[in-house]
Parts: structure tokens; sequence; C-alpha cells
């Protein structure tokens, strides 16, 4: 399997990588009109950790991780490593070395659409992990790959130098020229949030707040007391 190793792609600003950090995977997603989630199927290694950086992308083959090493080199302070394989795997392939020569690098965590192991060692060192896999099965390095190229997660495209954002809830992935204006609509769905949660606190519905009792109506929902739906008492 030839290959191909991107040395400097552009990234998205480190201002604006910063101004997501602060937003949660699901502002990010919902402020993104619902898309960039890179599937329900990768997990957290942790809890309470979230994390921004900007992709270094890896493309290997399953069973092989080759190209993650190729790939340190390319990392930097701010990075977040992205790996995925040519076809499905949940070998083992990131493990406690692996983050041990990241964290070195200024690295913020790793997103795998394969697996990872050395779990506890992980958390332990405080390197945030999401993988759809943990396993110990080791791998092999024998195969070539690519670094820093579009790869594809969950439906979802990710490209070097896109932001990744990760959390409890999952990943999601903006795209570098994107990153501005996302970080703006996520302020705003956060302010939005704000007044809304501020309400409930108040005791209004959210049928009254989202205006959705019309829309009950519309749909033919109604209303009935218990005798009148059971013919209790009659």
């Amino acid at each position: 399997m030839p290959g191909v190793i991107v040395t400097n792609p552009p990234k998205a600003a480190p201002k604006d990588v910063e101004a997501l950090a602060g937003f949660g995977v699901a502002t990010v997603h919902e402020a993104r009109g619902r898309t960039g989630l890179l599937g329900h199927h990768l997990r957290a290694n942790q809890q309470d950790a979230r994390v921004a950086g900007t992709a270094v992308t890896v493309l290997s083959w399953p069973g092989d991780n080759l190209m993650i090493h190729a790939a340190v080199e390319q990392c930097g302070e701010g990075d977040l490593l992205v790996v995925t394989t040519t076809s499905p795997s949940t070998d083992g392939m990131f493990g406690e070395l692996f983050a041990t020569a990241l964290k070195q690098r200024g690295v913020r965590g790793i997103v795998t659409n394969a697996g990872i192991r050395d779990t506890s060692e992980l958390r332990e060192m405080g390197f945030p992990a999401w993988s759809a896999a943990v396993s110990a099965q080791g791998t092999v390095k024998a195969t070539g790959g690519s670094v820093n190229v579009p790869v594809v997660i969950g439906g979802e495209i990710v490209r070097p130098g896109d932001v990744i954002i990760a959390d409890d809830d999952g990943v999601v992935v903006v795209p570098r020229e994107e990153a501005a204006e996302t970080a703006r609509k996520s302020q705003a769905r956060e302010d939005k949030e704000a007044a809304t949660r501020a309400a409930f606190l108040e005791g209004q519905l959210g049928l009254d707040r989202y205006g959705l009792r019309p829309t009950l109506e519309r749909l033919g929902v109604v209303y009935r007391t218990y005798e009148e739906h059971t013919g209790a008492g009659s």
C-alpha cells in the first residue's frame, strides 16, 4: 500500500480553536446545523474531559500502526491525532508509549476509529482518548499508509488542520475555514440556552416557551381526563 506524508498543512487559527474549546460537542454540533459528528460508536476512555485541537490525520492498514509512528513526527503543540484504517479494525493500535511521545510534543489527545489499549495508564497520565474499541490485541509495523490526508470517520470528512472537539458526548469536526463562525454561532446558542434555563428555573414549560401547543393540536394530540380515557366511573 503506497502512501504519502504531507508536511505543514494549513490549520485553523489557534484563537479559534481555543474559542471552540469552551463549548461542548452537542453545542457545536447543533451550531453547525446538526452536522460534523464522527459517529456514536466513538467512546471516551475517561470522564469529564473536553479537548479541542487541530487534526493530524492518519490512514493506516488494519492491525498495523506504522503510520502512527510516522505521524508523531508531524504533530505539535495544540494538535489532536485522528486515526482510521482502510477497513474496519478493533485492534489496539495505540497505547501508553504513543501517548507519552505525543504528550511530550503538546498533543491534546487521540480520536481513533480503531482500538486503544493501556486504558488505565492513559487515564493516569491524563491523555484523553476516544476510540471505537478497547483491545489488548497487538499490531505490526509493516504496511505503508498516509499522514495528513483527508479521512472519513462516521461519514464525516476530517482534513488535516480541521478542528476536533471531543468530550463525554462524542467527537465533532469543524472545517478549519468555519472555525471562527462556528465559535460565534456556538456562543449565540449558549446564550439562548442560558435564557431558556432561567425560564425553566422560574417554572415555565417547554410547551409554552417553544410554542409547541399548536403543534400538538395540529398533530391531533388531545387532552383527556383519566376518567374520559379509561371510562372509569361510568
